[in-house]
């Protein structure tokens, strides 16, 4: 089959198309024929090294697909069985062996492209604004990237939960994009104080969480957006790391929070996975949960794909297709 491998971090460059046997499932594990997976940037961040990884690894955390063949004990899907899943590597392949216990199954309705895309990116949706910070109704939330992947899928559940939403976008194009999404009011941060506008709009209040995956260039401002007692909910860092931080910022800025989550440990059990996915995957099927495909490309273009997500310029997600391009 093929796949993409690792071999050692680096830029997109090491990300090298290779063949390898197909897999067996080993006990608890199944094999899918990967119809597409889904482009985050935790691959990047592993690719680089960031996140250290093994050496080598096939990349990818995230896939949707068809059953092939079950390993030993598996008994909750059947050959056949259309599946996604999140949180175990080896996506970028034309097959992968995944453990059962991070599967779910798609609804009809929902093909394997809805899958893949709203799996990693969804559930995170999902457990930001109902666990990280359950937002309540009439509530002001700041939504930075809006128009990304996540954000798209954000400012909707966040419009479903009946907040109030503040969108940061970086053009014309991602602005028409948030507001359609559900943001009421968009803020391009390139040419405008953000912190300053939130402050506008909001009276002078401020928002009682911002949801932050951008990091570095941020962080700092963030927090200069929020009520007292407010919530910063930092869940990415595509402009790099946080610096070292003196937690006592946070009294002296109105005894605010700060988390780091991951949606891992929002997915811990399979009950908790299958609540979120549940509920995502649902809405899509019933059409209120819309999902854009910002493109989609062959197995070998795996490094392009990841240079288009890191440069900031995608709207919606980006898709790897191991079954086109052959």
């Amino acid at each position: 089959m093929r796949l993409i491998l690792v071999e050692k971090t680096g830029g997109p460059e090491v990300l090298r198309p290779a063949e390898r046997p197909r897999p067996e499932p080993g006990a608890g594990e199944v094999r899918v024929k990967v119809g597409a997976a889904g482009v985050n940037f935790i691959d990047i961040y592993q690719r680089q090294g960031l996140y250290p990884m093994p050496l080598p690894f096939v990349p990818g955390n995230e896939g949707a697909g068809t059953v092939e063949a079950l390993g030993a004990g598996v008994s909750d899907f059947m050959v056949g069985d259309r599946v996604a899943w999140c949180g175990a590597l080896g996506a970028y392949a034309e097959m992968a062996c995944v453990p059962a216990r991070q599967l779910v199954k798609l609804p009809a309705g929902l093909d394997v492209r809805a899958g893949a895309a709203l799996m990693l990116q969804g559930m995170t949706a999902h457990y930001l604004t109902h666990s990280s910070y359950p937002l309540k109704r009439g509530e002001i939330c700041l939504v930075h990237a809006a128009a990304g992947g996540v954000g798209l899928l954000l400012v909707q559940v966040a419009r479903r939960l009946g907040a109030r939403i503040l969108a940061t976008v970086s053009s014309e194009e991602k602005a028409a994009l948030a507001h359609a999404a559900g943001a009421d009011e968009v803020i391009f941060y390139e040419r405008q104080d953000f912190v300053a506008e939130v402050h506008r709009l909001t009276a002078g209040a401020g928002v009682a969480v911002v949801y932050d995956s951008v990091g570095r260039s941020t962080f700092d401002k963030s927090l200069d957006c929020l009520a007292p007692r407010g919530y910063l909910v930092l869940f990415g860092q595509s402009s790099g790391p946080v610096p070292p931080f003196d937690l006592q910022v946070l009294n002296r800025k109105g005894s605010l929070f700060v988390t780091r989550p991951t949606l891992a440990h929002y997915t811990r059990s399979r009950d908790e996975l299958q609540w979120r996915a549940g509920d995502i995957f649902g809405w899509a099927a019933d059409g209120s949960l819309k999902l854009r495909i910002d493109s989609e490309l062959p197995l070998a273009e795996a490094a392009a794909a990841q240079t288009r997500l890191a440069s900031r310029q995608s709207a919606g997600k980006i898709l790897l297709r191991p079954q086109i391009g052959v």
